[in-house]
């Protein structure tokens, strides 16, 4: 039987998983990032490439049933870097033929009074969301015209392993060590929280089938909760007492932005944690079947990741408290 190759655009935590999914399958994939890094897998074939340079992306596409743009430039550069990335990969799904599958994220929206769905207008209030937003009006713009076939996948802040998250590298260390935790805006305000292991398995299933395409999708991912119970939660998971959750101070993040970048761009997207911000993924959810991992396999993966614990699984449901 002839396989079809998948091109799977970075390789940070999304990216690794949907090239890790693909390849359990038996498919073979090209995994495309900088350095050419990626897991080892004999169905993954890790290719240092420009995802900017369209003639490369173009010749790595031919052949594949599908791209997925799942590259992750430098938070601070999101301007200068996305555009030309995605307007290569649109060239290369245009001129090679295969499906366009992109993961983005709900900055395209404004900030929020309700729950938000795939049919919450595209209004942006910060640069990185207008970047976000023209991206896919961009890729809709040429499937609607029969160029391409494209479609999208919206995610909530990621939480899992490896991801960039305020539950992992920066939160675990000072559980471990029964220290209080900061965290950025309101401790209790309900918020959307989606594993990086859902968005892979989501962007391959809207990839492959065509009822997908042309529109974008929320990740299935659990019910609003707050920052509060899930450090409380990881504490109880590694054994620990429930340490203290405090807000950063606003002043620490305006001082710390004077010297990292990192910091200085979290200041427009602020609203996301100050207020309720709770994403709708029932289309995804009813559509295609597919469920959230359950939230105590999701944590326990997040914490193992870290040398917390090991590996487990289970259905420690996500609350507010």
């Amino acid at each position: 039987m002839t396989t079809t190759t998948h091109l799977v655009i970075g390789a940070g935590a999304v990216g690794t998983a949907t090239a890790l999914l693909l390849a359990g399958r038996g498919e073979p994939v090209r995994l495309v990032s900088r350095s050419g890094r990626g897991p080892d897998h004999p169905a993954i074939e890790r290719v240092a490439a420009d995802a900017a340079d369209a003639v490369r992306m173009t010749r790595l596409a031919d052949g594949a049933a599908a791209i997925y743009n799942c590259a992750n430039p430098a938070y601070h550069r999101w301007s200068t870097d996305w555009p030309p990335i995605a307007a290569a990969l649109l060239t290369a799904a245009e001129q090679a033929g295969p499906v366009l599958a992109t993961v983005s994220n709900l900055y395209v929206y404004a900030p929020p009074d309700g729950p938000m769905t795939e049919h919450t207008p595209l209004a942006p209030t910060t640069r990185k969301g207008a970047v976000r937003a023209r991206m896919w009006q961009e890729a809709l713009a040429a499937h609607q015209a029969s160029r391409v076939r494209a479609t999208e996948v919206r995610s909530s802040d990621y939480i899992g392993p490896h991801s960039q998250s305020q539950f992992a590298e920066r939160a675990v260390p000072r559980i471990l060590a029964g220290r209080a935790v900061g965290v950025l805006g309101d401790p209790d305000a309900p918020h959307t929280y989606t594993y990086t292991g859902d968005v892979a398995r989501l962007l391959v299933t809207v990839a492959a089938d065509p009822r997908a395409w042309g529109r974008p999708w929320h990740v299935p991912s659990h019910p609003a909760t707050t920052s509060r119970a899930v450090i409380t939660q990881m504490c109880d998971l590694v054994g620990r007492p429930p340490v203290p959750v405090r807000r950063h101070p606003d002043l620490l993040l305006t001082l710390g932005g004077l010297v990292a970048p990192m910091l200085r761009e979290l200041k427009e997207v602020r609203y996301q944690h100050d207020r309720p911000f709770v994403m709708d993924s029932t289309a995804a959810r009813t559509s295609f079947r597919l469920e959230p991992t359950p939230w105590r396999e999701i944590l326990t993966a997040t914490l193992a990741a870290h040398g917390a614990m090991a590996p487990d699984a289970g259905g420690l449901a996500p609350s507010i408290s």
